[in-house]
């Protein structure tokens, strides 16, 4: 009826603001993930022969653009989330918030891929020496591996 409907209103408000908070938080994590996967990977690319300096120079300023996107969508997640300055509805702010978070999970899928595609470069040069088994050591065994 009419009246539980508009009971359910204030509800289903406070449910979005909270989705809105764990995608918030959601998205934190993401960008701390694609720093991880980013340091991790790059020292193991460092140590790795198969790489000449100025493609470690070219593989870093790609992480370099990578991590800068997805540190400006934080940024203006930061700045939709702090209330001051913007005047958004709640509809909009949450649809904002969603956005970045989509963004966020693209850049660290992207940033997956670009690593996967990088570490693959090495396999390839590693199986042209026969010498694969030191690149499978270095990036991981077969458990820890996602490239």
């Amino acid at each position: 009826t009419a009246g539980r409907w508009m009971l359910s209103l204030p509800l289903k408000a406070v449910h979005d603001v909270v989705k809105g908070g764990i995608k918030v938080k959601k998205s934190i994590e993401l960008v701390a993930e694609i720093s991880e996967i980013y340091v991790r990977n790059y020292q193991n690319m460092l140590a790795d022969p198969n790489y000449t300096p100025d493609e470690l120079t070219a593989i870093s300023a790609g992480y370099a653009k990578l991590l800068s996107e997805s540190a400006d969508v934080l940024q203006d997640l930061k700045n939709v989330v702090n209330v001051t300055g913007m005047s958004l509805t709640d509809a909009e702010r949450l649809a904002v918030i969603n956005n970045a978070y989509k963004s966020l999970l693209n850049y660290r899928n992207l940033v997956n891929y670009y690593t996967r595609k990088n570490i693959s470069v090495s396999y390839l040069r590693a199986k042209k020496k026969n010498d694969t088994d030191r690149v499978l050591a270095l990036y991981g065994s077969a458990d820890e591996r996602y490239w």
